[in-house]
């Protein structure tokens, strides 16, 4: 007999950072969340790990998956704590294991950024 159960996921609350660049200039606070996402995404390494748990599967990835980008494990640990950092990734541990996942509001806030606003 197996004492595991399942735990929900909580929901992300990510909303929107700013309006669509083409529809008024962002403010200092919204220019300053916005390039911390995107200086997040602006190495190599951090683009691919985010790339790998996003188009996982199963909508998250376990480290143990997408640790072969071609650097160490302390500096894939270093990039995953900066994509956190940053809000675009979230993570739960599992036993040894720590699995990540992009949430789906991440992406939409994202997209919606680089949206040319309706007219």
């Amino acid at each position: 007999m197996s004492n595991a159960r399942v735990l929900p996921l909580l929901q992300s609350e990510v909303a929107p950072c700013c309006p669509p660049l083409t529809e008024r200039p962002l403010t200092a606070d919204e220019a300053e969340r916005t390039a911390k996402m995107f200086k997040a995404l602006g190495d190599p390494v951090r683009l691919r790990l985010f790339s790998a748990v996003a188009s996982h599967e199963a909508g998250e990835a376990c480290v143990c998956d997408i640790s072969d980008v071609g650097v160490s494990q302390p500096t894939v640990s270093h990039h995953l704590k900066k994509l956190k950092e940053a809000g675009l990734l979230s993570s739960e541990r599992r036993g040894t294991w720590v699995y990540y996942r992009v949430e789906p509001a991440v992406l939409a806030a994202m997209g919606q950024l680089l949206t040319k606003a309706a007219a």
